[in-house]
């Protein structure tokens, strides 16, 4: 029996999952890592192996969508991975207080504490958009993705304007009872959102050969998946294209003074920029291909090889700009780099929530989790990698100007190898081989073999 398509009204009460995420992972990542650093004095490093923990633990997320895959419901995860997300939300703020009094014990505290956060994002998270990608009907999705990632950067914003007001003035215990309130407002517009959108199946209900359907191991299930030939060239695609996406977070605003003389707040005025440009890009795709009628995968596919190559071109823009100096338009430069990104965000969302179908059934949480993992994993690598890349460069080359101009164009290759890819994703679905165990072993990806044996056409 197929489950009836979700209404906007339910795509928006979905979004708000999104939104709560959002309020929690900005409190963690953003606010302690201020206090870790400026009331407390610890190194930066704290609170950045902190954050690189929070990604790595989301490596776990197809066994969570497995999870979800062998209960056949999906909201449990999601009221779950809140639960747990919320407690750890609490708990680093508990544990950033602490170390004020016990530095040894605060941390270990976060430790723990950062791991749930982990589990929760990765619980929550992915069981959120197989929901979202099973139930929302073809022609919704561009849409529908613009609207929980909006939702989701209005959780960012909305948390750090409140929270930010009642932290002053500032304190431990002040902090511990702002966290306490977000996590709790949080976990509690989660069941609110949720409740009632996903029906319970019945225990009697047939399945579709009219018995009850065996569930094979993690693994098996794992190894099922990655021998699809759609989803393993999609995980490459995932981690290649949020590299190069992730890569330019830390190091924009450093260019802009360092090469360009702007002052902090200038340099924060232009990150605004980019941001917006994101914004523009994501609402350009929701609702511009819902009205013109560009909804479908292969029209999702353009708009993502264009993201790609748009933001390629504005990365090797400001690797040209470097060298051009003050005269170079910087503001539109990075306009247009957010605009791009947000339009290659969008339609990689909604390419993902289309291929998560794909394949043998009831593998849509493998799958989701598979590049839920693969996007946490370049996320985790990319603020590190483009700034160490930066330090790289600038001892070979001595020069600020070189070395960013370097890097960002390092950057813009990848997303054109990322172009590459999403046509052979397509390629790949087009090929209706899903049902095949093609493809390099599972062990291959991970050893960093699964890109190599795959552009090479084995």
């Amino acid at each position: 029996m197929t489950a009836k398509p979700l209404s906007w009204f339910e795509i928006v009460r979905l979004g708000l999952v999104q939104t709560a995420l959002g309020a929690i992972v900005v409190l963690t990542t953003s606010t302690l890592n201020r206090v870790m650093v400026v009331e407390l004095q610890f190194a930066a490093m704290l609170p950045g192996a902190l954050v690189a923990l929070h990604y790595a633990i989301q490596l776990l997320r197809p066994r969570w969508g497995y999870g979800s895959d062998a209960g056949g419901r999906r909201t449990p995860w999601i009221i779950g991975g809140m639960a747990i997300l919320a407690l750890g939300g609490l708990g680093a703020a508990a544990s950033t207080a602490l170390m004020a009094v016990s530095p040894t014990l605060g941390i270990v505290c976060s430790v723990i504490a950062f791991t749930a956060i982990g589990v929760g994002v990765g619980a929550a998270g992915t069981s959120l958009l197989v929901l979202l990608a099973t139930r929302t009907a073809s022609g919704r999705r561009p849409a529908a993705a613009s609207l929980v990632w909006i939702m989701m950067i209005a959780g960012f914003v909305v948390t750090a304007g409140i929270a930010g007001s009642f932290l002053d003035p500032y304190s431990h215990e002040r902090l511990v009872a702002v966290a306490a309130g977000v996590c709790a407002t949080a976990f509690f517009l989660t069941i609110l959102a949720v409740w009632g959108v996903e029906r319970a199946p019945s225990a009697s209900e047939p399945t579709e050969t009219g018995q009850s359907e065996s569930k094979p191991p993690f693994m098996q299930a794992l190894k099922e998946v990655w021998g699809e030939p759609t989803a393993r060239r999609f995980t490459v695609f995932v981690f290649v294209s949020m590299l190069a996406y992730s890569a330019q977070d830390l190091i924009l605003e450093p260019f802009a003074g360092l090469v360009f003389d702007f002052t902090p707040g200038q340099s924060t005025q232009l990150s605004g920029v980019q941001h917006a440009g994101v914004l523009v890009g994501m609402l350009l795709i929701g609702v511009g291909a819902t009205l013109i009628g560009h909804r479908d995968a292969a029209s999702m596919r353009q708009w993502t090889v264009a993201g790609c190559i748009a933001s390629a071109a504005a990365l090797i823009g400001l690797s040209v700009g470097a060298f051009v100096g003050a005269s170079w338009p910087l503001w539109s430069n990075v306009f247009a780099l957010g605009l791009a990104n947000g339009i290659f965000a969008v339609a990689a969302i909604s390419a993902m929530m289309a291929h998560a179908s794909s394949g043998r059934e009831k593998r849509e949480g493998v799958r989701m989790g598979l590049w839920g993992a693969a996007q946490a994993i370049a996320f985790g690598l990319g603020g590190f990698l483009g700034t160490a890349a930066v330090d790289l460069a600038r001892s070979i080359f001595d020069t600020s100007i070189t070395a960013y101009a370097t890097v960002f164009t390092v950057e813009g290759v990848l997303f054109l190898i990322a172009a590459v890819l999403s046509l052979r994703v397509a390629w790949a679905a087009r090929s209706n081989r899903d049902s095949e165990p093609s493809g390099p072993p599972l062990h291959a990806f991970a050893a960093g073999e699964g890109y190599l044996a795959d552009a090479s056409g084995r």
